[in-house]
């Protein structure tokens, strides 16, 4: 006859269970989304409407475009690396997309991939630096932003560009297709689930991590190390160039500060969602989460009407305290 379990080995089947559920809940997820909801609690009691359904859409269509930045952002960082050229690649995207737009009908048509391109120029020769040339990520990318922001005021004589976004880039940043959600958001999902295919369903993905949690050992297995960190900077390249494509189409033209608030937004985020600043650790949904939580901050900042250099100063606060919670932890083992 079967032996009935007591209820003693019963409650301790239970507990084991609950035990290897909290080990598989990642603590920074569970933080971001903890903090998404008491920003949205605290938002409620500025404004009734900080919990509609409209409210929540517009911060969503405004969140894609950060998503989209950071998502190239959370690449860089598997790596153990840092891209800093973000803002006028975001620039570079905006405004030659709406440059290609005065070449005529065809110019209208290749805006989008014009503007794409250039930033994939732009990352692919930071790559290049780092992958090749070993030059720190900090250097070369602080070094590409300086090189952008020079050509595009070349290119604008110093003035404001006069170039209107296309027709394309202004239904993808601002139309509605599908059961009224914004065609940004749409694009930020095709992104995001590009993005996770990449990282965990091919070897591009798993190099990264493995180059983020040691290079030399993943170099030493055969992984083609240099190759990866080169098409991973091109790649963050042309997300912040897309950026930029989706902004200037949201504001029908571009601008040469475009960018500017985006750099320390897009890392704060993907921090905030618990990927490591050390490389080989996070996840996109982590990243997901600080995206989101960071637009909800920002938008309850705006109600408050603190100003800018608060916002700077609150973003580099919440990477501060992150860093000191999660970027101390122990590597994978060695």
């Amino acid at each position: 006859m079967a032996e009935v379990p007591s209820a003693a080995n019963r409650s301790g089947r239970v507990i084991d269970k609950v035990g290897s559920m909290r080990r598989r809940i990642d603590p920074a997820l569970a933080w971001a989304f903890g903090c998404i909801v008491l920003v949205l609690l605290i938002g409620s009691l500025y404004s009734s409407s900080f919990l509609s359904p409209q409210y929540l859409l517009q911060q969503l269509k405004v969140a894609s475009f950060l998503g989209v930045i950071a998502t190239g952002t959370m690449i860089v960082v598997l790596l153990g690396q840092i891209d800093l050229s973000v803002p006028w690649v975001v620039a570079v995207g905006g405004m030659m997309a709406t440059a290609a737009t005065g070449w005529g009908p065809l110019g209208e048509a290749m805006a989008i991939p014009v503007g794409i391109g250039c930033g994939v120029a732009l990352g692919l020769v930071s790559g290049v630096g780092v992958a090749f040339l070993r030059i720190p990520s900090m250097v070369v990318t602080l070094a590409m932003n300086a090189v952008a922001q020079g050509l595009m005021i070349v290119h604008t004589g110093g003035f404001s560009p006069q170039d209107s976004s296309s027709p394309a880039m202004r239904f993808l940043a601002t139309g509605n297709t599908v059961l009224g959600i914004p065609n940004a958001v749409l694009v930020w999902a095709v992104v995001g689930t590009a993005a996770v295919f990449l990282l965990t369903r091919t070897t591009f993905g798993r190099t990264v991590y493995a180059i983020g949690n040691r290079e030399r050992a993943a170099y030493l297995s055969g992984a083609r190390t240099r190759t990866v960190v080169m098409m991973a900077f091109a790649l963050a390249g042309g997300l912040s160039a897309l950026g930029g494509v989706l902004l200037a189409g949201y504001a029908s033209k571009a601008a040469q500060a475009m960018g500017d608030p985006y750099l320390l937004p897009a890392i704060a985020a993907v921090v905030l969602g618990g990927t490591s600043i050390l490389g080989g650790r996070g996840s996109y949904l982590g990243t997901v989460a600080g995206v989101i939580l960071i637009t909800l901050l920002q938008s309850i900042l705006s109600v408050m009407q603190m100003p800018e250099f608060g916002r700077h100063v609150t973003y580099g606060i919440v990477i501060i305290a992150m860093l000191l919670i999660y970027g101390r932890g122990r590597r994978p083992a060695e």
